[in-house]
């Protein structure tokens, strides 16, 4: 597949000074039509209760898409379909699930640092019996063997 430019080159190779002209009145007529739109959505809207409401009525009272629906709201498309089928963001609790997840995203985009859990000291300690009788529990197990056996190349 040749390039607009490689088309252009070989139409000037083979001395086509009409065709050339031709293309140049095109781009001529693109580049004066040609607009900058603005964006569907510069920032997406905070989801609320009254918001998740109003998504349920827009889905329920018209025959909208999804993606119609949070365009005329302002949300993306998934926001609506976790309304729509799971019932989200329908309550204003601020320990709901979806909440605190949007909670935790804002402090990692700001950069908040998790808070670490408190270093107990050597004084606490279990003592080393305790350890090693842990650290047995915690080592992995190994795996089985296949039933299967692989193949090498010599075998075929």
């Amino acid at each position: 597949m040749a390039t607009l430019k490689e088309f252009e080159e070989a139409l000037r190779e083979h001395g086509m000074l009409m065709a050339l002209a031709l293309l140049e009145r095109l781009r001529e007529r693109d580049r004066a039509t040609r607009t900058i739109k603005p964006a569907r959505r510069l920032t997406g809207q905070k989801m609320t209760p009254e918001l998740a409401r109003a998504i349920l009525d827009l889905h329920a009272t018209t025959g909208m898409t999804q993606q119609e629906i949070a365009f005329k709201v302002g949300v993306n498309q998934g926001r609506v379909n976790e309304v729509i089928k799971r019932g989200k963001w329908l309550n204003d609790d601020p320990h709901s699930e979806e909440a605190v997840a949007r909670d935790r995203a804002k402090a990692k985009m700001r950069g908040d640092a998790k808070p670490r859990p408190p270093v107990r000291s050597s004084a606490a300690r279990k003592p080393p019996a305790a350890d090693a009788a842990k650290s047995d529990r915690a080592a992995p197990r190994p795996k089985p063997a296949s039933p299967q056996g692989q193949l090498i190349f010599g075998d075929l």
